[in-house]
């Protein structure tokens, strides 16, 4: 065992790991082998490079499954397009910036950024993030509706979303 660097022990890939996330993957170290170093290196990109792009974790029907069983009811599709279109007392709706139909991508209404396409079946990243579905509902819902969306609200709109 030469610096915890053995091959039989999970001290090995800790300190690989650890190697690697110092930058040093290209070190010569005598047990990592040039070969080793370079599967080592690319084993791990690939292992992070979904983390670091928001990776999919789960899907628009996995999401629709989640909030239709916190609902106690299933999505209602019609529901949805009629929450997602209305006004909610104040003046934006959902539509006012992921379009009307969600199917490209849309514009804030306010900063005028450019906001990814909603629709599942037009985007293929779209639901595929629990977090960051559940952040961007909670603060559009808190946009348009001046509040958080109920899992009913969540999977109405979800159940209209992926029937586009």
């Amino acid at each position: 065992m030469n610096g915890g660097f053995s091959a039989g022990s999970s001290g090995f890939f800790k300190n690989a790991a650890i190697v690697l996330m110092k930058g040093l993957s290209m070190t010569r170290h005598p047990l990592l082998s040039r070969s080793l170093r370079r599967l080592t290196c690319c084993a791990a990109c690939l292992a992070l490079w979904p983390a670091a792009a928001g990776a999919a974790d789960t899907s628009a029907a996995e999401q629709l499954a989640r909030w239709s069983a916190q609902a106690g009811a299933p999505g209602d599709a019609a529901r949805g397009r009629a929450l997602f279109s209305a006004t909610q007392g104040g003046q934006w709706s959902c539509a006012s910036c992921h379009g009307d139909p969600p199917t490209r991508a849309g514009r804030h209404a306010q900063t005028g950024k450019t906001i990814a396409t909603l629709a599942p079946a037009f985007n293929a990243e779209s639901f595929t993030s629990a977090a960051k579905a559940d952040k961007w509902f909670r603060r559009n819902c808190k946009d348009v509706l001046s509040r958080e969306c109920s899992p009913r609200e969540k999977a109405d709109l979800l159940a209209w979303l992926v029937s586009l």
